[in-house]
C-alpha cells in the first residue's frame, strides 16, 4: 500500500493582529490581594476633599483638572502603563509590546487632537492648540540627558507620579530628585535658553489637519510593523504578568487592564485635558513649580530668576498651585493610583531600599529634571503630545530617548540594577 505524503506545509502567515512571539509563554496573572481598606478610605477622602475644595475655592475649571487627573492616575496603575520599562524591554531583548502600546495611544491621542484642534472645540473658554517646540541642541541634550535618568530613576514623568502613589518608597526618592533637577534647571535657565535651535515644525501648518493626521498614523503603522519583526527575529521573554481579579466588572476597578485598554482611556483623558484647559497634558513643568515654590518658602526669591519672568510663568509663579494645570493633574494622578492599587489590593509602603537603588533613584530624578527643562517637556509634554499634535520635535524626541536609553541600560549595572536578559522567563 502506497502512502501518499501531504504537502510540505508553507510557513505561516505573519498574523499581525495576534501575539507576536516569546520564548515561552506568557504567565498566568495571579489573583488579586483582599482590597486594602484603610489606604482605599484615604485615598478616596483625600479625591473627595481635594476635589470639592478646589471647586469651591478655584472654580470648576480647576475642580475639572483634578478628576481627569484622577483618572489618569486610575488607569496608569490599572494598566500599568510604562515608557521607562517599553523603552528597556525593547533595546534588551526586543519585546515590543510596550512600544507597539504607545503607538495605540500615540494614533488615539492624534485622532482625538486632530479633532478638537481642527475644529477649535474647546470648554470653560479655552482655545485648544498643538503643542510644538524648538528643535536644537536642548532637544537632543534634555531628551537624551532625561532617557537616562528614566533607565536610572525607575520610571518616567508620569510613571513616577503612578508609582508613588502606588506606595513605591524608591520612586519618592525619584520624585524627589526629579523636582531638584526642575528647580535647578529652572534657576540656572540663562546657561541653557540660549543654545543654537530652529523654529518648530508642525505638520498641519503645511498640509492641514487631516494630512498630518493620516501621516502620523502611517508613521506608527510602520513602528508597530517594525517592532513586530524584531520580535519575531529575537523571540524575547514575555512580559511579566501583575496581580488581577476575574471577571469584567471586577477586573474594570481591581485591574490589571490591558495594555490596549489602557492606551484607549489615556488618550480620551488625554483629550479631556485639551478640551477643558486649550493645552496638552503635561507633567514636569509643575515640579520647577513645587520647588521654587519650597525655595520662596525657605526665604529665596525665585521670582527673580529670569525663567519665572518668562511670559506666562510669572503668572503660574504668582498664582495658586492649586489652580496650575499640571499641579492639579500630577496631584490628581498620584491620588488616583493610591485608589487603583488599594482596591487591586496592593498599596504598600516598601521599606529597606538598598542604598545604591536609594542613589539611582535620585539621580535619575535629577537628570529628568534637568532633561525635561533643556527638552522642553518629559514623556508625556513633548513625545506623547508632541507626536499627536504633529510636531516634528515630539518625533526626534523619541528617537533621542531610544538612544538616551541604550546608553542608561549601560549604567545600570553601576547601581545592581537589573536589565532584561534573552534567557529570562520574563522581562
Amino acid at each position: 500500500m502506497t502512502t501518499v505524503s501531504p504537502p510540505p506545509s508553507s510557513p505561516p502567515a505573519v498574523a499581525w493582529l495576534s501575539h507576536s512571539p516569546t520564548r515561552v509563554p506568557p504567565p498566568t496573572p495571579p489573583e488579586a490581594p483582599p482590597v486594602r481598606r484603610g489606604p482605599l478610605a484615604v485615598a478616596g477622602l483625600l479625591a473627595a476633599g481635594l476635589d470639592a475644595y478646589v471647586f469651591a475655592r478655584h472654580g470648576a475649571k480647576p475642580g475639572v483638572l483634578l478628576l481627569l487627573g484622577l483618572g489618569l492616575g486610575f488607569a496608569l496603575f490599572h494598566s500599568r502603563f510604562g515608557f521607562t520599562s517599553a523603552w528597556r524591554q525593547l533595546i534588551a531583548v526586543g519585546n515590543g509590546a510596550g512600544l507597539r502600546a504607545h503607538t495605540l495611544l500615540l494614533g488615539t491621542t492624534a485622532t482625538l487632537f486632530a479633532l478638537i484642534i481642527g475644529t477649535g472645540t474647546g470648554l470653560f473658554g479655552s482655545e485648544p492648540a498643538p503643542s510644538a517646540g524648538p528643535i536644537g541642541i536642548g532637544l537632543l541634550l534634555g531628551a537624551f540627558v532625561f532617557a537616562i535618568g528614566m533607565q536610572l530613576g525607575g520610571a518616567c514623568a508620569s510613571g513616577t507620579l503612578f508609582a508613588v502613589g502606588s506606595g513605591q518608597t524608591s520612586i519618592v526618592l525619584t520624585l524627589g530628585g526629579f523636582i531638584a533637577g526642575s528647580t535647578i534647571a529652572a534657576w540656572q535657565f540663562d546657561l541653557w535658553n540660549d543654545l543654537p535651535a530652529l523654529d518648530p515644525f508642525v505638520l498641519s501648518d503645511h498640509v492641514g489637519w487631516f494630512g498630518s493626521w493620516g501621516v502620523t498614523i502611517l508613521a506608527l503603522l510602520g513602528i508597530y510593523a517594525l517592532t513586530r519583526l524584531v520580535q519575531r527575529r529575537r523571540t524575547p521573554p514575555p512580559v511579566g504578568a501583575v496581580p488581577t481579579a476575574r471577571g469584567a466588572a471586577l477586573r474594570a476597578v481591581r485591574g490589571s487592564w490591558p495594555l490596549a485598554a489602557g492606551a484607549v482611556a489615556l488618550a480620551v483623558l488625554g483629550a479631556g485635558v485639551l478640551l477643558v484647559s486649550g493645552g496638552a497634558w503635561g507633567v514636569t513643568s509643575a515640579f520647577a513649580l513645587w520647588g521654587s515654590e519650597l525655595v520662596g518658602a525657605l526665604g529665596g526669591h525665585p521670582e527673580s530668576w529670569t525663567f519665572w519672568q518668562q511670559p506666562g510663568n510669572a503668572d503660574m509663579l504668582a498664582g495658586p498651585v492649586l489652580a496650575d494645570k499640571n499641579s492639579l493633574t500630577d496631584i490628581g494622578i498620584m491620588i488616583g493610583a493610591a485608589v487603583a492599587a488599594s482596591l487591586g489590593g496592593t498599596w504598600a509602603l516598601h521599606r529597606g531600599v538598598p542604598w545604591r537603588t536609594a542613589v539611582a533613584a535620585v539621580l535619575g530624578g535629577v537628570l529628568m529634571g534637568i532633561g525635561a527643562r533643556l527638552a522642553g517637556g518629559c514623556n508625556i509634554g513633548a513625545y506623547l503630545a508632541g507626536i499627536a499634535s504633529g510636531s516634528l520635535h515630539g518625533w526626534i524626541w523619541g528617537l533621542t530617548a531610544l538612544a538616551g536609553t541604550w546608553f542608561g541600560l549601560r549604567l545600570r549595572p553601576l547601581f545592581r540594577l537589573a536589565n532584561p536578559k534573552p534567557t529570562d522567563g520574563v522581562c
